[in-house]
């Protein structure tokens, strides 16, 4: 109202900014475009493949990778400790799992960790499996006889397959490794306390048992050994309304050297090993890292 009576006129005056060669808004454009294309000749590669290339590349884009896999399976304080100890012992291959799809039928041996062993095992044959334990060198456990045969028999039972199925999990990645079953039997699981029967009876059932195992490896590198113990049962009396019964034992230990030359890691823990008991942390990491470097690799820093 002011400016009317004065005379005065309001002026807007819009100022227009065009930057050279339209800005950078092509530039998004052609990424988009050059997207495009690779996709589309991923798609025509893909189409053009056998059978078997195309499971592999979609194997690899829907498995987790190891670490993933580790950390879905085991949980994250076993994960942490076998990437801890892959990082002290084999750096390249600790980095190699955030990028590589888990292997379908893992090596057990290769596991590095007995923390890790443990749960595997576990996870494949906890409720069948009796005794296990676990080493710097392998791992045995034992299989009831009740779960795999008709007592006092060498006739499978209902359960039977399933459970050689389950072991098979276990051994079928196996490189470079021995495996030794037993079948363990008293007399007096047999009928009548018969030792030839209990001896006739055990040697079959490790038949069976072994021939399985065998049949499971993909790997030529393995070997099988095999033994029978028949023993007597103390303190039985023939009548008792039950018989005591045997097991298959399994053991399963790692060649000294690999098939290419390399020595195998042995199944080793992070942290709680004997003499680092009460150490942090952080101190069993420095002292583990020193004892597997060596002093000499360890060279003071210059002022």
């Amino acid at each position: 109202m002011a400016a009317e009576k004065k005379g005065q006129s309001i002026v807007i005056k819009k100022i227009t900014i065009v930057a050279g060669g339209h800005g950078g808004s092509w530039k998004v454009a052609l990424a988009d475009f050059m997207t495009a294309l690779m996709c589309f000749f991923l798609v025509m590669w893909l189409l053009g493949q056998s059978a078997e290339t195309k499971k592999a590349v979609s194997d690899y884009f829907s498995s987790p990778s190891i670490i993933e896999y580790n950390f879905q399976n085991f949980g994250v304080e076993i994960t942490l400790e076998k990437l801890f100890l892959d990082l002290v012992n084999e750096p390249l291959k600790a980095f190699q799992q955030f990028m590589e799809p888990v292997d379908k039928t893992p090596n057990v041996m290769d596991f590095g960790s007995a923390a890790v062993v443990t749960a595997f095992m576990a996870d494949k044959v906890g409720d069948v499996a009796k005794n296990f334990q676990v080493n710097q060198d392998g791992l045995e456990f034992d299989i009831p006889d009740s779960v795999l045969f008709a007592p006092g028999t060498a006739t499978p039972s209902a359960q039977y397959v399933q459970v050689m199925e389950r072991i098979k999990t276990v051994t079928t990645g196996l490189e470079d490794s021995i495996v030794d079953v037993q079948s363990r039997l008293f007399n007096q699981s047999v009928q009548n306390s018969d030792p030839s029967l209990a001896q006739k009876v055990a040697a079959e059932r490790l038949d069976l048992v072994e021939k399985r195992i065998e049949a499971s490896f993909t790997h030529a590198s393995n070997e099988v050994t095999q033994k029978v113990d028949v023993r007597d049962k103390k303190n039985f009396v023939e009548g008792q309304a039950s018989r005591p019964g045997g097991f298959i034992h399994i053991s399963i230990t790692q060649k000294p050297t690999k098939s290419d030359g390399k020595k195998y890691r042995p199944l080793d823990r992070a942290f709680g090993k004997s003499g680092a008991e009460g150490m942090s942390v952080y101190d069993s990491f420095v002292k583990q890292a020193v004892d597997n470097h060596g002093p000499e690799d360890v060279k003071p820093r210059k002022e």
